[in-house]
């Protein structure tokens, strides 16, 4: 479970039900069956419009990504995944690292394992897998678009949700009580297309950019880690060549996700 995604929603909309409160606004104006008609259904609409329906059909799919942690190896791990595996190549051969492919779960890894193992060309490897990279970024990307394009149309309902109101409300002329509550409730319209824009769309987009991002860095270790082995190097050099992935404060503690005894162990 992404605990961010919930903690933010949750604190969006409480900043909104306060902010009302302390405004003195009655929370029951929210309450507006046309207003959420015209913002939750119009941008439904507008996605339908915007993107084919093989993209759409992926939105479930991206709300599980949004509020749930992908399981996969950290970058310590990587690391430490890799300097396992050169150590056992240096030490019994680079098919011996075939018994290991089936503890693997991450289907990129695997990939590139299996193709280190059966002795591919250390470029056709990187440039394979790099292409898998970019049809891997398209699809995230297009995914975020949609969101991003919610973000853009809600804003914009709004404002058509508040001109249908105040249309609404030009029929209550002589009636200034009816007139008051009607332009209160045109408004709710351009106020909830704010909030879905901005408090969830937008920041659903972000997040998933940054998902997709982390992903890609992992990939791009996998990458250099199996070409490393493939040029022969010690675990300590893939160790310490990887570790430009990670922050630079762990950088300077030396950590790189390994234990410096494990690595010259394993040069031994």
């Amino acid at each position: 479970m992404d605990k961010s995604s919930f903690i933010g929603i949750f604190f969006g909309i409480c900043t909104l039900v306060l902010g009302m409160l302390l405004k003195g606004s009655s929370l029951e104006v929210l309450l507006n069956p046309a207003a959420i008609v015209i913002i939750v259904l119009g941008t439904f609409a507008c996605v339908f419009i915007a993107f084919p329906f093989a993209d759409i059909k992926r939105i479930p799919k991206l709300f599980r990504v949004l509020f749930s942690n992908r399981k996969g190896m950290t970058q310590q791990e990587i690391i430490e995944q890799f300097v396992d595996y050169a150590s056992i190549s240096r030490r019994d051969g680079m098919l011996a690292l075939e018994g290991k492919i089936d503890e693997i779960e991450d289907p990129f890894f695997k990939q590139a394992i299996r193709m280190m193992i059966d002795g591919q060309d250390p470029d056709y490897i990187r440039h394979s897998l790099h292409e898998r990279i970019d049809a891997m970024q398209e699809r995230h990307a297009s995914g975020a678009a949609i969101f991003s394009q919610a973000g853009t149309y809600s804003p914009s309902l709004g404002v058509l949700g508040a001109v249908l109101g105040l249309i609404a409300a030009l029929g209550n002329l002589d009636d200034i009580t009816m007139l008051g509550e009607s332009i209160a409730a045109a408004f709710v319209a351009t106020l909830l297309g704010i909030f879905f824009g901005y408090v969830l769309w937008h920041p659903f987009a972000n997040k998933l950019k940054r998902k997709s991002t982390m992903e890609v860095l992992h990939q791009h270790m996998i990458i250099e880690g199996t070409v490393a082995i493939i040029g022969g190097s010690s675990p300590r050099s893939v160790e310490e060549y990887l570790s430009v992935y990670l922050e630079e404060k762990e950088q300077q503690r030396g950590k790189g996700g390994v234990r410096r005894d494990d690595v010259a162990e394993a040069e031994i």
